[in-house]
Parts: structure tokens; C-alpha cells; sequence
């Protein structure tokens, strides 16, 4: 089977946490005693019910404020596809963690409380998720059962977010109507809302096609580990299909030699893809090392050092400013790095872009240029996201102070 990964965003009290639940609880994903776990701690807080949402919010600030502060991440399975969900939370000061959860996302949900349409913050994340190329989104209307299950509600809220995505690169949207804490279309269709005609969420979860989202095309293999004497080099494939008897280039030297034998964690394989982990058996004796790239000869990534990037500013404690040295990591290798220049802060409300601004500050996006004491090896975060995309870390407190999607090279 293979793993759908998705992250969960929206605006406070959106009831990310409880579709969770209700997912984890309507697919027999949870233990006796979780519930019962639950069930205790929802009878302590004076709930009429069983808050699912406590499933997901497993840190005692959350479960006493009853909201979600950082990411939870959740696993189950049906006999069609296993699952991880990133549980991320709403408020605006957590952007961060939203993030980091839909970085490696497949699929995002959005959620809408039916009551009080399309926020703010559930624009900043359906943008955030369209920065970050996630390829499908669901805009997912809960709390159909506070609105009477009205269709008219459904579709108002259905028309307005079509109109902003229109100003983005959304590839995949669709819209689910829901009632996460009755479960209405989430694992099985609701008999309160005849009118709708599509899929349960759990359904289009099942269905929705991710083969086709991965780059198979751009053979990508950055080294994370050298098995010496044997030739054999580990690491994730970012990219495209490796067999044994293709002849590749390594890089950065641009020696060319050919796989001898392709071992995954339980031996040899017949072929490689992203993002299986492996290692590769090479003919000849290269001097490679960590960080290095294997690539085909004739479909090579970029080598530069001058890098424009999109990056989200991670840090409370100082701002991004130009000028200042940071170490970056881009796959498996990690390089000091300087700022170089700050080209705009962008406003993710209105996607306005202010070239007056002179830093970025927590929680803030912006385009920057990057200049790396290294070369690396990368691609436009739009073609290969693993290749694409980077972290900085502040070579003092070894924070990592933000996240970054290459948007083009100088050299």
C-alpha cells in the first residue's frame, strides 16, 4: 500500500483536531484505553460529550486551553492506503508549525467552520499550502450541523473560496461539506445533506491520485551515507526511477559510472523512486562523500551558489535581516550562507508585496537572495520539492530559523 501524507489547517477552532479524531475513532484506529483516556479527560473538563479532538491535542497547555499549539502527528490505515496526518495549528502566532506540518505534505484539508465562512487565517493557509506546492487541497465545510445541514450555506462559502484560489496555483480543489463531531460524510456520506452528491472525506482520501504528484522524470539521489569498501553509497531518492545498469554522473566531480546493484532495507530491488530509501552498489571506485548529488549524465540539477529563494522567517528571537550568516541545509549537505539581499516581505492576507521592508519577522514569508560557500545541487521548488527546498539554522543556537523554496539561480 502506499502513504498518503496530509496536513490539516484552517482558523481557530475550525475543528481540525476533532475531524482527526473522528477519522482515528469512525476507522477503528484507536485503542479501548485511548478512549477511554478521553473519555476521562473530557468528563474532567465538564464536556457533555467525548471531545474527540483530545485524541490529537496531547500537550496539557492544549488539552486546558482546548486548542493546538504544536504539530501532532497521527497514523492509521484502511485496506486501501495508510495515512499520516499532520495535525497543525490555527493561530496565527503558530504559522511556523503550519509550515513545518505541510512541508511534506500530499494533501492538504482546509477547514471552514460553516457559521462563520472564509477567515483570514484560513486564507493564509490555503495560501501557505499553495507556496509550499502541495498538490491537492479539500476546502472541507464543517459544522454543517449548526447551520441546519443548508445548502445554500455550503455553496456561498463554496463560491467565495473559488474566487480567491482563482489567484492561486491550486492544481487539485475540492469541496467536502462535513460535521466532523457527528461525522457527517467524513468516513461514510451523510444522510442529512441528500443534495450533495460527492464523496465521504475518508473516501476521497482512499482515491485521490498521488503517483502521478512525484517527480519520476529527474533522477535526483543526494548521498547521505558512504559504506566503505564496498562501493555503496545511502540515502532517500528525490527523484526520478534508478536501475541497476544506468549509467549516472556524481557530482560535484562529473564522473560517470553505472549502478551495480540497487539493496533496500530488505535487499535487493529491481528499480528505486522517491522517496524509498536505499543503497546504491556503483561499478567503479569515485571519491564521493556525504552531500554529494548522483544524477543521470545528460538531466543534471543546477550546480550554484547564488540562490533566489522564498523563505518563512521561523525565529522570535531576531529577524532576517541582510547581511547576516546563517548555515543552510539543502538535502544532505550543509553550508555556511550569507543573505544577500531582501527583494520584498509579502503580505499573505492581500499577496501584496512591500520592497521598502528591511527584515522579516516571526511567522513572515519573503524573497530573499542567498549567496552559499558551497555549490549546491538544486532544482525550482516547483519541479522537485526535495531538491527545491532548504532550511537555515542560526549557527550559534543551531535553531532552525526558517524554510525556503528556490525560486531561481544567478549562477
Amino acid at each position: 500500500m502506499d502513504i498518503l501524507r496530509f496536513a490539516t489547517a484552517g482558523s481557530v477552532d475550525d475543528g481540525k483536531s476533532t475531524l482527526i479524531g473522528r477519522l482515528l475513532y469512525d476507522s477503528k484506529s484507536i485503542f479501548e484505553d485511548q478512549l477511554e483516556s478521553v473519555e476521562r479527560a473530557s468528563a474532567g473538563r465538564g464536556d457533555g460529550y467525548t471531545d474527540l479532538a483530545l485524541l490529537t491535542d496531547g500537550l496539557r497547555a492544549e488539552r486546558e486551553q482546548g486548542i493546538t499549539i504544536d504539530v501532532a502527528y497521527r497514523y492509521f490505515a484502511t485496506p486501501r492506503r495508510k495515512f499520516i496526518i499532520a495535525d497543525t495549528p490555527g493561530h496565527i502566532q503558530y504559522t511556523r508549525n503550519m509550515v513545518t506540518g505541510a512541508s511534506t505534505a500530499d494533501l492538504a484539508i482546509i477547514l471552514v467552520d460553516a457559521r462563520k465562512g472564509i477567515l483570514e487565517q484560513s486564507r493564509r493557509h490555503a495560501f501557505l499550502a499553495t507556496l509550499l506546492k502541495v498538490p491537492h487541497l479539500v476546502v472541507a465545510v464543517n459544522k454543517m450541523d449548526l447551520v441546519d445541514y443548508d445548502q445554500a450555506t455550503y455553496e456561498g462559502i463554496l463560491d467565495e473560496f473559488t474566487a480567491f484560489a482563482a489567484k492561486l496555483d491550486i492544481g487539485d480543489l475540492t469541496f467536502i461539506p462535513i460535521s466532523a463531531l457527528h461525522g457527517d460524510n467524513v468516513v461514510d456520506r451523510s444522510v442529512n445533506m441528500p443534495w450533495y452528491d460527492g464523496s465521504s472525506l475518508l473516501h476521497h482520501l482512499e482515491h485521490v491520485h498521488i503517483a502521478s504528484d512525484r517527480n519520476l522524470i529527474d533522477v535526483r539521489f543526494p548521498v547521505q551515507y558512504v559504506i566503505r569498501p564496498h562501493r555503496s553509497y545511502a540515502g532517500q531518492v528525490a527523484g526520478g526511477v534508478l536501475k541497476p545498469g544506468d549509467e549516472v554522473v556524481h557530482l560535484p566531480s562529473g564522473l560517470t559510472t553505472t549502478i551495480a546493484g540497487i539493496d533496500g532495507p530488505n535487499g535487493p530491488v529491481a528499480e528505486a523512486h522517491a522517496p524509498m530509501s536505499v543503497t546504491l552498489r556503483l561499478a567503479d571506485d569515485i571519491d564521493i562523500s556525504r552531500g554529494d548529488m548522483i544524477a543521470r549524465p545528460h538531466n543534471r540539477p543546477e550546480v550554484a551558489q547564488d540562490l533566489e529563494a522564498t523563505v518563512c522567517w521561523m525565529s522570535a528571537e531576531r529577524p532576517l535581516v541582510p547581511g547576516m550568516s546563517l548555515l543552510v541545509k539543502h538535502t544532505t549537505r550543509t553550508a555556511k550562507a550569507r543573505v544577500e539581499d531582501l527583494h520584498y516581505r509579502l503580505d499573505v492576507n492581500t499577496l501584496h508585496r512591500d520592497e521598502s521592508a528591511g527584515g522579516l519577522g516571526l511567522n513572515e514569508i519573503g524573497r530573499i537572495t542567498l549567496r552559499v560557500a558551497q555549490p549546491l545541487f538544486v532544482d525550482d521548488y516547483a519541479r522537485n520539492r526535495l531538491t527545491g527546498g532548504f532550511i537555515l539554522i542560526d549557527e550559534t543556537t543551531h535553531d532552525t530559523v526558517a524554510a525556503g523554496m528556490i525560486t531561481g539561480r544567478r549562477s
